[in-house]
């Protein structure tokens, strides 16, 4: 069976360092109403998000962290799942079915992104990601995490500012806002970081746009 691989050094949060004591009150990362006196103006919510980027033959992943204390994100982990594509495709979904329970196991993320792929042309590769976001998203959903899907174009967008943005710069971009020393790699694990990331920068403000619709329809 393949072992996954780690170009950033892993790191396994123990319920301890995840949550203290006692896990975190779960708070909006952007706060809409107005603070009481002596409050920070803006909190954030503790998260671990696990960015999965499908593939039969290679599933990059790639663990992010955000503490409490400001919008700072961490790179925890990242890696490549492979399986032999001389095998019987039974048997690579079950090994990737297995090194996929094992990493949300181990890792315990609050939320997994998974890339949501589009193909026009070519079907067998448009099959074999598909199976892959499936086995993916059927992993999170049994664990109970909450799941995001985003295209890459919406990754592009949120990390670059345009959706035509190169691999090369969504690396570095990455690299930026995690603070490594250079842009990460393998491609299969770039990009798995680069959806926790988009997510972790971008749920801000869809939870601040769905709180002022939720006060806009009680008003109303």
């Amino acid at each position: 069976m393949p072992t996954p691989t780690s170009p950033i050094p892993c790191w396994r949060p123990s319920k301890a360092e995840r949550h203290g004591s006692a896990p975190p009150a779960r708070v909006a990362a952007a706060r809409s109403d107005p603070p009481d006196e002596g409050e920070p103006r803006l909190r954030y919510e503790r998260m671990f998000v696990l960015g999965i980027d499908p593939g039969l033959s290679r599933c990059g992943y790639g663990l992010v962290a955000r503490g409490e204390a400001d919008s700072a994100l961490t790179a925890r982990a990242a890696g490549v799942i492979e399986t032999d594509p001389a095998a019987e495709l039974p048997d690579r979904l079950l090994i990737l079915h297995t090194e996929l329970r094992a990493l949300v196991r181990e890792y315990s993320p609050d939320v997994v992104a998974v890339e949501r792929v589009f193909f026009q042309v070519n079907v067998k590769t448009a099959m074999s990601v598909g199976q892959a976001s499936g086995l993916a998203l059927l992993v999170a959903a049994e664990a109970g995490c909450e799941v995001a899907q985003y295209t890459s174009n919406e990754v592009k967008q949120a990390l670059v500012g345009y959706g035509a943005a190169t691999k090369e710069q969504v690396q570095r971009m990455v690299a930026n806002v995690l603070k490594l020393v250079a842009p990460p790699s393998p491609a299969d694990a770039a990009d798995a970081l680069a959806l926790a990331v988009c997510h972790l920068t971008t749920v801000p403000l869809r939870r601040a746009m769905g709180a002022a619709l939720a006060r806009q329809a009680r008003s109303s």
